[in-house]
């Protein structure tokens, strides 16, 4: 698969180059896993090309996202949030699909698969609560990146640099 948008993650392959015990590689899922995920939650539409490539190379693991110890699988990642979205009387009517679950009891990181090839990066809160514990006034989702290519490649720079990426 030719890698469009999500070069700074294809190039830096590993969290810790010099640590030989523990590199946190990046490690993919198959394109036949991608096309059930694709069936599953866009109506077996194609992904935006940024998320296919972050599938295809980090699918399995991804040094810059936290997929959540509950979770086995893309598939598990997405019905953990669905159902916790449940749990909190959350809907959200657009297909969507969960990157990451940072602070898995409150939070969770998706993109909408409706905004084109390199769509932006949401957050929802369950609660509508901040990590302060402040109400937030703007409802329970949040734009946090203009794409997902900025989002990878900010987070793939942090941890370059010796950074958290969350």
């Amino acid at each position: 698969m030719e890698i469009r948008y999500l070069k700074s993650l294809r190039d830096n392959p590993a969290a810790f180059y010099d640590n030989t015990e523990f590199r946190d590689e990046i490690k993919p899922i198959s394109l036949a896993e991608i096309s059930e995920l694709e069936t599953l939650y866009n109506n077996g539409l194609a992904f935006p090309i940024a998320l296919k490539e972050l599938l295809f190379l980090a699918g399995d693991n991804c040094y810059v996202l936290d997929y959540g110890s509950e979770t086995q699988s893309q598939n598990d990642l997405q019905e953990w949030v669905r159902e916790k979205m449940l749990e909190y009387d959350r809907i959200i009517a657009r297909p969507f699909y969960v990157l990451d679950i940072y602070n898995a009891l409150d939070q969770f990181v998706f993109i909408y698969l409706d905004e084109g090839d390199d769509p932006s990066v949401y957050e929802g809160v369950y609660s509508g609560i901040n990590e302060t514990g402040i109400q937030t006034t703007d409802g329970w989702i949040h734009k946090l990146r203009p794409n997902l290519s900025d989002y990878i490649k900010t987070s793939v720079e942090n941890v370059c640099k010796g950074q958290n990426p969350f």
